[in-house]
């Protein structure tokens, strides 16, 4: 039994008559006679007392009419359902993001989603990068918003780039560089640094302290590390209470603490690269419309975080 069957026996059955219910269908008569005979055999019963003058329907019909009616309901229902999940309408959403990503872009991006397809519940999971990879190749996640960096294994994911993101300054504002616009390198690199700790991103911790070595020039020693610190507001709270500099993404605008500045660094720093990833191959109505938002928000966001300080534009070659 196909749902053409139910489709006909419905037309028949309220029209109680034939030709109008061919006409209805755009069928010839005949053929929708056949269908319904054909349709009774199947179940075993007649659903329509015919005559030369009138149709009606059986007991056995008048039963059927009423679970044709909701199964074709359903059905409606179930495509329904179907085109709007296919549209980015409807369903679930699985959002993978790391703490940088969400400051910077993503919590104006969720926003944006939110408002414009409400009918989609989406579902949050913070972790790491090389998590945030595996859990993409199980596809245990729709999309993950992560850090691009040497190293990071992207086998089986495509990755659309979303912002690219300098590094500024964080300084007690009483410091001898906050009178400065772009903060020279080796003149960090003699300062007391508060560092976030290698193992959460060792390839941008190494390049960042090589970049400030290598500022220092060959006799010019190793960078101070005052302290290390897991949390971006912990760094901003040292270098308020005057335990050294820190250097941080330009994002750091919206962690704002009374007596810190910031102020833009000359080129050599590397730049945070984040992207979004997805299950290679893999097609989401609702994944495009996340990714479009984020980079929307992301589009000239490096430019406005250091304008909302004052900052200038980084030098060429930033």
């Amino acid at each position: 039994m196909e749902l053409r069957h139910l489709r006909y026996f419905l037309a028949v059955a309220e029209e109680l008559h034939f030709g109008r219910a061919a006409a209805r269908l755009h069928l010839a008569q005949p053929p929708l006679s056949q269908q319904i005979r054909a349709l009774e055999e199947e179940i075993g019963a007649r659903l329509f007392e015919r005559s030369s003058r009138s149709v009606r329907l059986t007991p056995a019909g008048a039963a059927f009419l009423a679970r044709a009616r909701e199964v074709l309901r359903q059905a409606e229902e179930a495509s329904g359902v179907a085109r709007r999940i296919h549209a980015g309408e409807a369903g679930e959403l699985v959002v993978g993001f790391m703490n940088p990503v969400m400051d910077a872009v993503l919590c104006r991006a969720l926003a944006a989603f939110r408002a414009a397809r409400p009918g989609v519940a989406l579902r949050l999971r913070e972790l790491p990068t090389p998590a945030q990879c595996d859990e993409l190749r199980a596809r245990r996640l729709d999309v993950g918003f992560i850090r691009l960096a040497a190293g990071v294994d992207l086998s089986g994911l495509d990755t659309r780039l979303v912002l690219r993101e300098p590094y500024v300054l964080a300084l007690p504002e009483g410091h001898r560089l906050a009178s400065l616009t772009v903060a020279p390198l080796a003149e960090i690199a003699a300062e007391p640094l508060i560092l976030f700790p290698r193992q959460a991103m060792p390839v941008l911790h190494d390049a960042m302290l090589s970049a400030l070595k290598g500022a220092l020039g060959p006799a010019g020693g190793e960078p101070r590390i005052s302290q290390e610190v897991n949390g971006k507001h912990a760094a901003l709270s040292l270098v308020a209470a005057g335990f050294g500099l820190c250097l941080v993404p330009a994002s750091a605008r919206d962690w704002a603490r009374r007596g810190v500045v910031l102020r833009s660094v000359e080129p050599g720093l590397p730049v945070v690269e984040m992207a979004a990833a997805w299950p290679r191959g893999d097609r989401n109505c609702a994944r495009e419309v996340l990714m479009q938002n984020a980079e929307d928000v992301a589009s000239g966001q490096a430019a406005l975080f250091l304008s909302a300080h004052g900052l200038p534009s980084p030098p060429a070659g930033v």
